[in-house]
């Protein structure tokens, strides 16, 4: 099997990130096409052995892409396209028609209720993308709550798969030494009380909440992974509170360690971070998964969460230190406060961890795969049968014929023949 991946673009996010853990453990030959952005992981994505091509699109409104990803689609030949994030799936639904390829899934990696990729849903944006899925095979859900909300917009149901993101939890194991390590690095002190944090800095994020939290609480100190157009403004911010060197805002962090993508030397990725940290905070009201907050929860952390669906959808005893908060200033400082005043500690991996491994989601992946092959398969005509009709008998009925005069097998598998 040949797939073809279609993304909106490969900067250190979530569904970039998810594609890269998934290109290692497909049972398929892939390539990526990227429309923007090719970003840190298209290099990685790379060195582990999987072709990368940018498509080089300069914005939503950039028809000319579309010949061109067709023509790269046709050029590749791929039994199935799997198109990730909206843009891509719009886009890339189209010119998969239209280079003749049937079998394609699309995977939607942020559906909120109000926004979609952090930017706000209108419904032209609904209309759009509900015209396009039907160009598609199959829609894949990264958890019950996007699979519901999809249904809401008018996919049909039997058109959506759950397949929940995975994480490669061995990753992320809480490791004392790399918490000694990185408060050196960061210089904060061996006792500190540490909030941590991840994620794309945009308004949606709501980090902007937890910057103010943290201002109320004296000598607490933030680390904040990710980068975004809203870290200059949460830079201002903490130090208009006075607590500029309390907050330190981080940058993007390779989920695995190694030289992180912007370059910036000396900081650790996110699994030391989390091994660092006592708490870690996730303030957006409206996620589509939680991935930040499942990497957290495997390093044995306490976790604050305004929305995370990873949790939410199954029963609460799978993360017991899992604990959903208002999204507000002070209910967050409030919480925080409770917990270092009774001293989190690290907890034992939660059940939750386990049900979101990557291979097990690979392997539904995969399914999906097979099953949208085998629609477009059972959905092409018969090939017509290139021997000629015989000719009518002279002398029968119409609609009589006579029997077809090949040998035929017997019981046995042996040939009968007329003599």
């Amino acid at each position: 099997m040949k797939v073809l991946h279609v993304i909106t673009g490969l900067e250190a996010g979530g569904a970039a990130q998810q594609l890269r853990l998934l290109l290692r453990r497909l049972p398929a030959r892939c390539e990526v096409v990227t429309l923007t952005n090719p970003g840190p992981l298209a290099e990685a994505i790379e060195a582990d052995g999987t072709p990368v091509t940018h498509l080089g699109m300069t914005g939503t409104r950039d028809l000319s892409a579309l010949p061109r990803l067709a023509g790269l689609i046709r050029a590749a030949g791929p039994d199935l396209v799997h198109t990730h994030l909206y843009r891509a799936c719009v886009y890339g639904r189209i010119a998969a028609r239209l280079a003749g390829v049937r079998a394609v899934v699309a995977t939607e990696h942020s559906l909120g209720d109000a926004v979609i990729e952090g930017r706000r849903l209108t419904r032209s944006v609904r209309a759009l993308y509900r015209a396009t899925e039907r160009l598609g095979s199959a829609t894949v859900a990264v958890s019950d709550t996007v699979a519901a909300r999809l249904r809401r917009w008018g996919v049909p149901g039997h058109r959506v798969h759950v397949v929940p993101n995975g994480i490669e939890a061995h990753r992320f194991a809480y490791d004392p030494a790399a918490r000694a390590a990185v408060r050196v690095r960061l210089g904060l002190p061996p006792d500190a009380f540490v909030v941590g944090g991840a994620g794309r800095l945009v308004p949606a994020k709501r980090f902007d909440v937890l910057v103010r939290a943290i201002t109320q609480l004296p000598g607490v100190h933030l680390l904040l992974a990710g980068d975004g157009p809203e870290r200059e403004m949460l830079r201002r911010m903490a130090g208009q509170f006075g607590s500029g060197d309390r907050i330190h805002l981080l940058g993007a962090r390779g989920a695995t360690g190694g030289p992180p993508p912007d370059g910036t030397p000396g900081v650790p990725g996110i699994p030391e971070l989390l091994s660092a940290i006592d708490v870690f905070v996730s303030p957006s009201p409206d996620e589509a998964f939680g991935l930040a907050a499942l990497e957290a929860l495997a390093s044995g952390l306490h976790v604050l969460y305004g929305s995370c669906p990873a949790v939410d959808d199954l029963p609460g005893d799978q993360a017991p230190g899992a604990r959903r908060v208002s999204p507000g200033v002070h209910e967050l400082a409030t919480a925080l406060r409770e917990l270092r005043r009774t001293g989190p500690g690290r907890l034992p991996v939660p059940p939750v961890v386990r049900r979101y491994d990557i291979d097990r989601s690979a392997a539904e992946l995969t399914a999906v795969y097979e099953e949208a092959l085998a629609s477009v398969r059972r959905a092409r005509p018969a090939a017509p049968d290139p021997r000629p009709a015989a000719p009518p008998h002279p002398g029968l009925p119409p609609g009589v014929s006579l029997p077809d005069p090949s040998p035929a097998p017997d019981p046995d598998g042996h040939t009968l023949t007329t003599r």
